[in-house]
């Protein structure tokens, strides 16, 4: 048993899942000059996804640090400290919901469009 979970690969993940993989992908969306609708609907459910791979993360390790001696990880993981670090998912889930929204809102404003021009001569 090591002496920390800041030396496990779960806490590696946990970095990973929380600045990585959603600076990646904000940063290839603001880089891209055009992107298609499914490209960002794939971007909003992976940020959902992340999010709950975040908060799984999170709670195994809230688990392992109960079980190390060190107190330095006992106070990140297993207090009140760690409600704190749920707020990260809990944002990058809200973007991902809104993205999703977004692009459900775009299209069917679309098609609302496209049905009016096909069914003009009903009116």
């Amino acid at each position: 048993m090591n002496n920390s979970v800041f030396v496990e690969i779960q806490f590696f993940m946990l970095i990973v899942c929380t600045f990585v993989i959603p600076i990646g992908i904000y940063s290839y969306m603001m880089w891209k000059r055009s992107i298609s609708r499914k490209m960002v609907l794939l971007f909003g459910v992976l940020l959902i996804a992340v999010s709950g791979g975040n908060i799984f993360l999170l709670h195994l390790l809230r688990i392992m640090a109960k079980d190390t001696p060190s107190l330095l990880d006992d106070s990140v993981f297993a207090s009140e400290m760690s409600v704190a670090l749920y707020l990260v998912p809990a944002i990058f889930a809200g973007i991902g919901v809104n993205i999703i929204s977004h692009i459900l809102i775009s299209h069917l404003a679309d098609a609302e469009k496209k049905f009016d021009r096909e069914h003009k001569e009903r009116r």
